[in-house]
């Protein structure tokens, strides 16, 4: 592997990748030539133009970092670079490398494969028929791959069915990037430039990677949107769809995106951050998580405001984790992207947007208003927008509901002025039914999240900040005493200013353990939560001891 890594290490890049070694070792040779694309592919089969980078002297280019990960069967490498001159860093893509005879072989099979499967593009991308058309271009890939490879072990053949099916279906080496689990957006901006990522340790980059044309960039919007059943045309250029495996796609077309044709992919993790997380990268500190946990635990309702990609919704996952397991739980969002433990009670809605014609819409409004007759304990909702909303959200509360909302905003004493202003319009008597504001921020120099402040609402509607994010020691400090949420702890647990102190301090000893014994799955930590709320005395025997959890039990 070490060898393979030095071969991929780039002072230029070509027109097509550098190599790695195949998994055949014989018939996926390594090639040192630069080889042009395929002149006989057709746009339906999604070519991705490397980008050429200048070349560059090794001193002038600093890698930062390198990694591999398998994208449907077809090893990946990839190296992010520092290149003088560049003022981003360059995430670039390797691909394993087939030699010329194999190439020239494999498009053979790929043009006799379009002959017999006999699909045009509109079936190949029409919603609900995508899995069927894989299956059957699968079937006759192998066919082929038998015929013309006859000694073929079957790792080699994996392979090649995986390479074929990603040239002949899907988005290129857009689907690749979906792979990566560091990735958060994959957006192209036109066939001009290259594609741009969002990566989570090192923020935007510009990757070795281009769409060949505006032409490719509209086939696969088109294509996106037929796999959800929407469309995007010149009559209505706009797209904002989530498809099945909870990612989101925006989608422009020109002239109303002048420079090109635009797609940006959010992706939906596959593995969720947790408190653990949360703890571990300095998002959170203990003290602060110890006392949101005793607010949740005691059902004490809360807005979770921030910036735009400030980390919100992730926040709201990571906090549903204090839910009692005895509780029914109801989350309300436009793109499912909350994730609970398996151990709570927990109905996941989604809203939908309205067909061509106008008809079918399901709103935000339209779920809360029905997830108050499902006898709900906790409702949370992705995000609240509107003043229909927000007063149902606060009818809710209001009603004996502890809910939850996400709420753009970049500060609590914004929070407050928004929602009491047009055009939320929420009125003032009623705010104090939020307990606590759970201010998000990003530091865009850093590419940092972290929990800004912590807030309470007083009986008179007006906000006391109990801590704040210091920016220069990155850590969370206490502001102010508690006014309110305190005293309503007292009020409505019976509980002394001591006891709750204590529980407090149990609460941090029970997340510093997370930390300790690396509990990090939603799952896992879901079912140390499960078992406070069942079982808390042997709990905090096991974690005064510092024992391993036993989850078998």
């Amino acid at each position: 592997m070490d060898k393979n890594k030095k071969e991929a290490t780039p002072t230029t890049v070509k027109k097509t990748e550098e190599p790695l070694k195949g998994p055949d070792k014989k018939e996926v040779k390594q090639e040192t030539k630069q080889t042009p694309p395929s002149t006989t592919i057709s746009k339906q089969a999604g070519i991705d133009v490397p980008v050429e980078i200048q070349k560059v002297d090794p001193k002038d280019r600093k890698k930062v970092d390198e990694y591999s990960f398998i994208s449907k069967k077809i090893p990946i490498n990839i190296i992010i670079s520092e290149i003088k001159g560049e003022y981003v860093p360059i995430y670039e893509v390797y691909i394993s490398k087939i030699s010329r005879t194999t190439e020239i072989i494999l498009e053979k099979i790929r043009q006799e494969l379009i002959k017999q499967v006999n699909l045009g593009m509109v079936d190949i991308t029409d919603s609900g028929k995508t899995d069927i058309v894989e299956e059957r271009f699968k079937e006759t890939i192998v066919f082929l791959i038998e015929k013309y490879f006859p000694d073929i072990d079957q790792t080699t053949k994996e392979f090649l069915v995986s390479y074929l099916i990603q040239k002949s279906l899907g988005m290129g080496k857009l689907e690749i990037l979906m792979d990566d689990v560091l990735l958060e957006e994959i957006v192209v901006n036109s066939a001009t430039e290259p594609v741009w990522v969002f990566h989570k340790k090192h923020g935007w980059l510009k990757t070795n990677i281009q769409v060949k044309d505006e032409e490719q960039v509209r086939h696969y919007a088109t294509m996106i949107g037929r796999k959800v059943g929407r469309q995007i045309t010149n009559i209505d250029p706009l797209l904002d769809a989530h498809l099945n495996e909870g990612d989101r796609v925006n989608a422009t077309l020109q002239p109303i995106s002048t420079a090109g044709n635009t797609i940006t992919l959010r992706k939906f993790s596959r593995n969720p951050m947790t408190i653990t997380h949360f703890l571990k990268f300095r998002t959170l500190s203990p003290s602060a998580a110890s006392l949101i946990w005793q607010a949740m635990h005691y059902e004490l309702s809360a807005i979770i405001a921030g910036g735009t990609a400030s980390g919100k919704t992730s926040t709201l996952n990571v906090l549903a984790s204090f839910f009692p397991p005895n509780q029914r739980i109801i989350s309300i969002e436009d793109t499912r992207e909350i994730r609970l433990p398996k151990y709570l009670h927990w109905v996941p809605m989604s809203t939908r947007q309205p067909n061509p014609e106008g008809k079918g819409e399901v709103s935000m409004e339209d779920l809360l208003v029905n997830a108050l007759r499902q006898r709900p304990d906790r409702i949370l909702v992705g995000e609240v927008r509107r003043q229909r909303e927000a007063e149902t959200l606060f009818e809710a509360i209001h009603t004996g509901h502890s809910c939850y909302a996400t709420f753009h905003s970049n500060n609590y004493e914004e929070t407050i002025r928004r929602l009491t202003n047009p055009p939320i319009n929420v009125p003032l008597t009623m705010l104090p039914a939020i307990s606590m504001i759970i201010m998000q921020f990003r530091n865009r120099r850093t590419g940092h999240r972290r929990t800004f402040q912590i807030a309470e609402i007083n009986d008179d509607s007006s906000g006391n900040l109990l801590m704040q994010y210091d920016t220069k020691k990155d850590i969370l400090v206490d502001k102010n005493r508690s006014k309110s949420l305190l005293a309503t702890l007292e009020l409505y647990t019976g509980s002394t200013p001591q006891e709750i102190r204590n529980q407090l301090r149990e609460k941090e000893k029970i997340l510093n353990y997370l930390v300790k014994q690396k509990i990090e799955t939603v799952d896992t930590v879901g079912k140390v939560m499960a078992e406070y709320y069942t079982n808390e005395d042997e709990l905090l025997k096991t974690v005064r001891a510092n024992k391993k959890f036993d989850f078998d039990t």
